[in-house]
């Protein structure tokens, strides 16, 4: 239509009309872009005007008409102008936003990608915000036809630069993005997750123990790393870290966050990767370290006076929690030098141990009778209240516990014994082989590895599961005057 070329200029001129012509040539400007390139630069740059116009009535026709722009080499740009409205406050418009942006993604995945990505790594604030949004709650709903192996491969790369400089918070999102891509479920992708997340918890660096943002950094790339790790692929890297970086400042570790137990959250996280750590360099060392923590949280028992009372020391509290966590690290990573407790350790200080194990022991069966009596003949909504939950998570801690200690005092030690760390959930098959064992034993398989919500720096969204609170109430337990009873009672 190359006659009418005169036409088509007065209707791109209409964008500095009223209203009426405004949304004609909003309308209009579109309908017959493709029978003008060479008006094409003019077309959209009206049509952009339109999409900022005072009138919401008038953004909104052009926002809706913009795929209609998205032909051959406009599509990038067009995808860039859609990032950058992503920011519209109002709601209708910005669900126009989304929907053009979905249609031009389906007409060419990458191209759109490459307006998405431009925005992120050089848009406001509030643009690059809201396009990393929208490709984690997008790209999944995408059909495979879009989501093609260069359409991945793409996003991994631009994914990989924008990784370079985030907060917290777009690092869980980015993660979010990229362990949904088809192409990173093997177990080659998912090693490349795992040390991409390597090389964001800066692990080549020394941790300092007192700086928020070095904590939070390195429990945000923990969290994300945890449901990636498997048989196939180890977690020797963190759990390395963590036993020569970690452990050592545990006590002086500032919390991001007021609410959050730091000590526990970090024990919680080491327990979860030490099944999956590989072949380690410093084996002994580490496990030794590990083996001096544990100590720390498994007190002598008091000296006793003459008349066989306690002569005036206080009665020690059992960190239940921090021992379960530690305990199972200990017994992970055992399972590699069988003979730590024998042969690398001297007797004198395999003694000791076996003397706080004993202790330990006393306290814990008294404290199980104790959570059994308190739950017997509670089901269904008596089990929900807000004391039963704790009393239910304690007694899944204190069984733990119990299992793995009597794996210790084997002669020589076992380490065969298998448990379900209390925060985790039960599989089903599991919850059935409970039937079939005593309540004494609570020996379990431990389930697949699921991922946990994805946390965010607030407080709210920390990653706490209901053992920290138990912690904090019926965890420090203390023998006091269950303690003959105890001794009576009970034996390992």
């Amino acid at each position: 239509l190359p006659q009418h070329k005169d036409a088509y200029q007065v209707i791109l001129d209409g964008v500095k009309g009223g209203p009426k012509e405004k949304r004609l040539a909003a309308q209009f400007i579109p309908k017959f872009f493709k029978s003008f390139p060479e008006l094409a630069d003019a077309a959209i740059n009206s049509q952009l005007d339109l999409c900022e116009d005072e009138d919401v009535s008038i953004r909104r026709q052009a926002i809706k008409e913009l795929p209609q722009f998205a032909t051959g080499e406009n599509l990038p740009r067009v995808a860039d102008i859609l990032t950058q409205l992503l920011q519209s406050d109002d709601s209708a418009e910005f669900n126009l936003v989304n929907n053009a942006l979905l249609s031009i993604f389906k007409m060419d995945a990458k191209g759109t990608l490459g307006g998405l990505f431009t925005q992120i790594l050089q848009g406001e604030d509030i643009v690059r915000e809201r396009a990393i949004k929208f490709l984690s709650t997008k790209l999944k709903t995408m059909p495979e036809e879009v989501m093609t192996k260069e359409v991945e491969d793409y996003i991994f790369t631009e994914s990989k630069r924008v990784l370079e400089d985030v907060t917290g918070e777009e690092f869980v999102l980015l993660m979010k993005i990229l362990s949904a891509l088809k192409n990173l479920q093997t177990v080659s992708g998912r090693q490349q997750l795992v040390e991409l997340v390597a090389e964001q918890a800066y692990l080549e660096q020394h941790l300092n123990p007192a700086d928020t943002d070095s904590v939070d950094r390195l429990l945000q790339c923990t969290r994300q790393a945890v449901p990636l790790f498997s048989k196939n692929v180890h977690s020797t890297k963190f759990v390395t870290y963590f036993c020569e970086h970690v452990l050592p400042n545990l006590s002086t570790l500032t919390s991001p966050v007021a609410e959050l137990d730091i000590q526990l959250e970090v024990l919680k996280l080491l327990a979860e990767m030490s099944p999956f750590c590989g072949d380690m360099d410093k084996l002994e060392a580490n496990l030794t370290m590990l083996f001096d923590k544990l100590l720390e949280y498994m007190p002598l028992p008091p000296e006793e006076a003459e008349n066989g009372e306690n002569a005036g020391t206080e009665e020690p509290k059992l960190q239940f929690s921090y021992v379960e966590c530690l305990l199972f690290g200990f017994h992970q990573l055992g399972k590699k030098l069988p003979d730590f407790l024998t042969d690398k350790i001297n007797a004198e200080r395999l003694k000791d141990f076996k003397i706080r194990l004993q202790y330990f022991a006393r306290g814990l069966q008294v404290y199980i009778r104790q959570l059994r009596v308190a739950l017997q003949g509670k089901t269904g909504d008596a089990l929900k209240t807000e004391e039963n939950k704790i009393k239910v998570v304690a007694l899944k801690i204190t069984n733990n516990i119990n299992v793995l200690i009597k794996d210790l005092f084997h002669n020589p030690p076992s380490y065969k014994s298998t448990v379900t760390l209390s925060w985790k959930p039960v599989q089903k098959a599991e919850a059935a082989s409970h039937k079939r064992t005593s309540s004494d034993d609570m020996t379990t398989s431990t389930p697949q590895k699921k991922p946990s919500p994805l946390p965010k720096r607030d407080a709210r969204q920390i990653y706490n599961p209901p053992s920290g609170k138990y912690s904090a109430t019926i965890g420090n337990f203390s023998y006091g005057k269950c303690m003959s009873m105890a001794v009576r009672g009970s034996s390992v």
